[in-house]
């Protein structure tokens, strides 16, 4: 019975969904009142109404049950999803494929939130519900991670060799998802990242240095989505409050057993009612009740809530399994992280080398520079004699016989002399090693 109402607030009729669909393609067809067609050229227009209805909008999901194991496709607005379990709009917001947001985990009283790369989720003690959105960027690779998801739940389901909870198993199969994914991740960056390194330490140049630097930024982004998913374990690991927020199946066994000892002293109560009068005494159909069975109802709503809070304090102290789930993926994240880093130091250790090497070159050219500068100089002599001798006036040098030949020997025994006295001042001063 539960089930069947369940179903039925979930289900979206196939006529509301047609309309709703038809509804929203026409409106997004339509162009806004006084805008012109090609407004706004060069640029992608935004439906801004259509984004402010999304909110409640009925989004596809995957329903799980607990219980069968069946797997489902529903449709559910955001609204009745935060009605239903009491979580803020800020945790759905995590889930929504519009957003950016980074991975995260978060045990609230009745469910918990997963955005795990691939997978988002929310996961109670009854079902779990994952998110589809074939109409996002790169749709069949989250509808593929959305079947693959499901069918290991299913088959985790079937196959349950241990007294876990539900609400353990789906984070566990999110976890080890999410895990390999950015494992696989890891192991394609490595596989592209070292033949590329080796090749640019064989040869520098511009095609093979751009190269590195595309692959740095991916290992850069990598690693930040490793670090948080990493951190978001350990957060969890280190806060026992949260880990005993998670315990969703004992919680609801707490709240039903104090729902069934309500039940039971209100049988009493009504049993041995005030004076020895009888239950089926005639009542008023317009009186009130009284006002003593209000504040017993009022009561045992908060003996009821006051039940739930005991049993997240009490699972402080029993929360081992879901630690140890916890330490166990925490290993293999931070694995992947360690392989990460030791690629980006690989990495920066060849980038060192490059720069070593471009230095080297750097230094011998400008050592070659300024023995050229130099040799320039001492040839520029030869350029000032040249230029003398060439003056369109009589000189008595110029009755001497061998007057040139003599002159051109002292030219050039003198620059042989100023451009050895060049090289010894620059092995003085350690400009080049000579």
């Amino acid at each position: 019975m539960e089930h069947d109402h369940l179903k039925d607030r979930l289900l979206l009729p196939s006529s509301h969904a047609t309309a709703a669909a038809n509804g929203l393609h026409h409106r997004r067809a339509t162009p806004a009142p006084g805008t012109a067609a090609g407004a706004g050229a060069g640029g992608v227009p935004i439906d801004v109404n259509g984004l402010k209805r999304r909110g409640g909008v009925r989004r596809s999901w995957v329903r799980v049950d607990a219980a069968t194991g069946a797997a489902e496709a529903v449709e559910v607005a955001k609204p009745a999803l935060m009605r239903r379990l009491d979580l803020p709009a800020r945790d759905l917001r995590l889930l929504d494929p519009l957003f950016v947001y980074p991975s995260a985990i978060l045990g609230r009283e009745r469910a918990v939130v997963c955005n795990l790369e691939r997978v988002r989720c929310i996961i109670t003690a009854d079902e779990a519900l994952v998110l589809r959105d074939p109409d996002a960027a790169g749709g069949a690779t989250a509808e593929e991670a959305v079947r693959r998801y499901v069918g290991e739940l299913q088959r985790r389901l079937v196959d349950r060799a241990d007294d876990l909870p539900f609400e353990f198993i789906a984070l566990e199969v999110a976890l080890e998802a999410a895990c390999a994914f950015l494992d696989s991740q890891a192991i394609e960056l490595e596989a592209e990242a070292y033949p590329l390194l080796d090749e640019l330490t064989a040869k520098i140049s511009t095609l093979n240095l751009e190269r590195v630097r595309r692959l740095k930024s991916k290992l850069v982004a990598l690693t930040r989505r490793v670090q948080k998913v990493r951190d978001e374990i350990e957060q969890l690991m280190d806060d026992d409050g949260d880990m005993a927020e998670m315990y969703l199946t004992e919680k609801k066994m707490r709240m039903e057993a104090s729902l069934l000892d309500d039940e039971d002293l209100q049988g009493v109560g009504n049993t041995h009612n005030g004076f020895g009068s009888s239950v089926s005494a005639p009542v008023s159909p317009v009186s009130t009740p009284p006002a003593s069975r209000r504040l017993e109802k009022e009561f045992s709503f908060a003996r009821s809530r006051h039940s739930s809070f005991k049993s997240s304090d009490s699972s402080q102290y029993n929360i081992e399994e879901l630690e140890m789930l916890l330490e166990a993926y925490f290993v293999v994240i931070d694995y992947t992280l360690s392989k990460l880093n030791s690629l980006k130091e690989y990495i920066d250790d060849t980038e060192d080398f490059i720069n070593i090497q471009l230095d080297n070159v750097r230094n011998q050219l400008i050592q070659f520079e300024l023995l050229l500068t130099t040799a320039t100089f001492v040839v520029a002599m030869f350029g000032v004699v040249s230029g003398v001798f060439g003056m369109n006036f009589e000189v008595p040098l110029f009755s001497v016989p061998h007057a040139f030949e003599w002159t051109l020997a002292i030219t050039g025994v003198c620059g042989a002399v100023v451009f050895c006295c060049f090289l010894w001042y620059f092995k003085k001063r350690r400009f080049f090693p000579l």
